[in-house]
């Protein structure tokens, strides 16, 4: 009985943190639209202003994320990317951004197909 009380605590805290670590889809609307990720990446985020600008919307969350925090590491970090205006729009996110910005557009209906 014990061992089912502790696996049981275990499992709560465990959604507990999850939740906690959640990403905020309206939190992160508001903070693409204060860094105007819409003026390169399109209003709709499926239609950049450059054919070269990446489609953001429908992409999965953690590629978002992984690539927001490697334009931050720039190329001379482990694992980053080296692009001038990228950096520069990330530097300044938090943690807590980056994870909402790629929630909020990882929720939007994105043109990016797989073909088989």
């Amino acid at each position: 009985m014990k061992k089912i009380l502790v696996l049981l605590a275990t499992i709560a805290t465990v959604i507990s943190f999850t939740e906690a670590a959640a990403a905020n889809i309206e939190a992160g609307k508001a903070a693409a639209q204060k860094y105007n990720c819409a003026s390169c990446h399109g209003a709709d985020y499926n239609t950049p202003v450059d054919p070269s600008y990446p489609k953001l919307a429908g992409q999965y969350a953690d590629f978002l994320e992984h690539s927001l925090i490697a334009y931050q590491r720039g190329a001379a970090g482990a694992n980053g990317r080296g692009n001038a205006i990228m950096a520069g729009m990330a530097k300044p996110l938090s943690k807590t951004e980056i994870r909402d910005i790629a929630a909020y557009l990882s929720s939007l209906p994105g043109s990016l197909v797989n073909r088989k």
